[in-house]
């Protein structure tokens, strides 16, 4: 059964018109608040950092809307409902990372930084090959980020909209690369945030109501909820055990732990999650941002077990059967439907049609920021920085980063097509693997480390790159992955094409220590001794704020 005719069992009596009436409301509100925040984009400050004027807990929603992103709340309850416990080891690894993020980045990022992830790391090393370091990550990252929303975009619009047919579902990514691209250069910062906020808390509330029907379809019992899944996945026990998808053999548990570090240090590096910090004006707004986030992931993350185990337990047949197909991808949507009283039903069409709408806000709001991140890395980095070395005007650059949003707009929308057999959580832990790798080392030896110096910085940040994005082209993600039971192949490349010889499928376990290690190892082969000179300043800048955006 294909992903429309699931859609048209909910909206044979005449509910497609309620759901695509939702969609154009999620829409249309999202771009009101883009044209209302762009009336005060005047300075570059406004337009990378919504000139630091955000609350702490205005800032907090506005981060947990940019980390509840699409492999949250889709891929994360998909991986669940396919592989029970072991699904869930992603939500514990994306809410532990805060610790990291909270305790040794926040607020000394925010402190020693302006615009930028590059800002903190070039302030004492040398500025044109950090910065063009820097930059090169921050889109690579960034990339593999917006690759998994814009497959659960094409996902959801299919499913909502009744689109059928590859070529079509490609034009629905295509659609989703230009309204992000639209949000980026028409709001900037104060536009992303504003949709990041409200997008939080529609998914916030959607979440909830959604939790609240599947546990009174048990009676209040997860004894009764998680019983039923084991029963209904097939699996019995083991589905509710560790080891169905990380306990087979030595490779599927160093890749689970690979996952693990992936996860836990992947956020204190992802360059979209940084850049919030500059949007406050004061350190201790920074870490009250990180605690608010903290809090409503944490709730979050706890309501996507019941998603995943639900849709487990009340999803079945044909709709059972989509949700494996498309990676695990349709369990919320599909559950939604479902405990709104099925396909057919007033309430199950609603439901669909909600859920599948704030998945959709989800989407674009976190496209938002990762554009804008990459876009403005670009432009204050490679632009300004390097190549006009400085002697560029606010507006030249701002126009620098409008531009640069096209470019990498076409490039994640021409990347993403191919990708969408993919489960998105899956997705985006590679572009944590790559943030741990190339961004997290060089970020904490320049805050600790004394003798680190721009060869170390470089080095660090190539050698984790590369590392990180070389092991999983030679992994089975791009290559040579089968499913044992349907043949179909669970790869970038179609079956018949093998040319992995990485067994992991995460590479964090090899690229995480070899970006820390070229980071020692570029510092003690240099002879520069220049940053060592700054790294009191950036010390006390670092600790006290002082000197703080200059």
């Amino acid at each position: 059964m294909s992903t429309t005719e699931v859609l048209l069992a909910a909206t044979d009596n005449g509910h497609q018109a309620l759901t695509t009436g939702l969609f154009l409301l999620v829409v249309l509100l999202t771009v009101a608040i883009t044209f209302w925040a762009s009336r005060n984009n005047k300075t570059a400050a406004d337009y990378y950092a919504g000139g630091r004027a955000f609350t702490g807990p205005q800032n907090g929603f506005a981060i947990a809307g940019d980390y509840m992103s699409a492999a949250s709340f889709l891929g994360i309850s998909g991986a669940i409902a396919l592989s029970g416990y072991d699904g869930f080891l992603y939500s514990i690894g994306f809410l532990v990372a805060w610790l990291v993020a909270l305790l040794l980045i926040a607020e000394l990022l925010r402190n020693s930084g302006r615009f930028t992830m590059a800002d903190q790391l070039a302030y004492r090393m040398k500025q044109r090959p950090v910065r063009t370091a820097a930059s090169i990550s921050t889109v690579v990252v960034s990339i593999f980020y917006l690759l998994a929303q814009m497959v659960g975009a094409g996902t959801l619009v299919a499913l909502l909209l009744g689109v059928d047919g590859a070529a079509l579902k490609n034009w629905v990514i295509v659609g989703v690369g230009i309204m992000m691209i639209f949000y980026v250069t028409v709001g900037g910062m104060k536009g992303t945030t504003w949709v990041q906020i409200v997008k939080a808390i529609l998914l916030m509330g959607g979440t909830i109501v959604i939790t609240f029907l599947v546990l009174a379809e048990f009676g209040f019992n997860i004894s009764d909820l998680l019983g039923q899944a084991a029963t209904n996945s097939g699996k019995g026990q083991a589905f509710l055990e560790p080891g169905l998808k990380y306990g087979a053999g030595i490779t599927s548990k160093l890749d689970f732990l690979s996952l693990g570090l992936a996860l836990v240090l992947g956020t204190a590096g992802l360059p979209h999650i940084l850049v919030r910090f500059y949007t406050v004006p004061t350190a201790k707004q920074a870490r009250q941002s990180v605690l608010w986030a903290i809090t409503l992931i944490g709730a979050f993350y706890l309501m996507t077990l019941v998603l995943g185990f639900g849709a487990a337990a009340l999803v079945t047949g044909d709709k059972k059967d989509q949700i494996a197909e498309s990676g695990g991808n349709l369990a919320s949507p599909l559950l939604a439907e479902a405990v709104g009283g099925g396909a057919g039903t007033a309430g199950g069409a609603v439901l669909l049609a909600v859920i599948s709408a704030v998945a959709f806000a989800t989407i674009l709001a976190v496209v938002a920021g990762l554009t804008l991140t990459s876009a403005s890395s670009v432009a204050h980095d490679l632009y300004a920085n390097v190549w006009k070395k400085g002697n560029v005007t606010e507006k030249q650059e701002v126009k620098a980063a409008k531009i640069a949003a096209f470019i990498i707009g076409g490039v994640a929308i021409i990347l993403a097509i191919p990708a969408q057999s993919l489960n998105i959580a899956f997705l985006v832990a590679l572009a944590f693997a790559v943030a741990a790798s190339a961004n997290l080392p060089a970020l904490l030896f320049n805050l600790f480390w004394k003798r680190f110096n721009t060869r170390g910085a470089t080095w660090s940040i190539y050698g984790g790159l590369i590392s990180a994005v070389g092991l999983v082209f030679f992994s089975p993600v791009v290559s040579g992955k089968v499913d044992a039971v349907t043949g179909a192949s669970l790869s970038l490349f179609g079956t018949g094409v093998d040319f992995s010889w990485f067994p992991l499928e995460n590479p964090g376990i090899v690229s995480i220590p070899l970006g820390f290690f070229f980071g020692w190892l570029g510092t003690i082969t240099s002879k520069e001794r220049e940053s060592e000179d700054r790294f009191a300043e950036l010390e006390v800048r670092s600790l006290t704020g002082a000197g703080a955006e200059k």
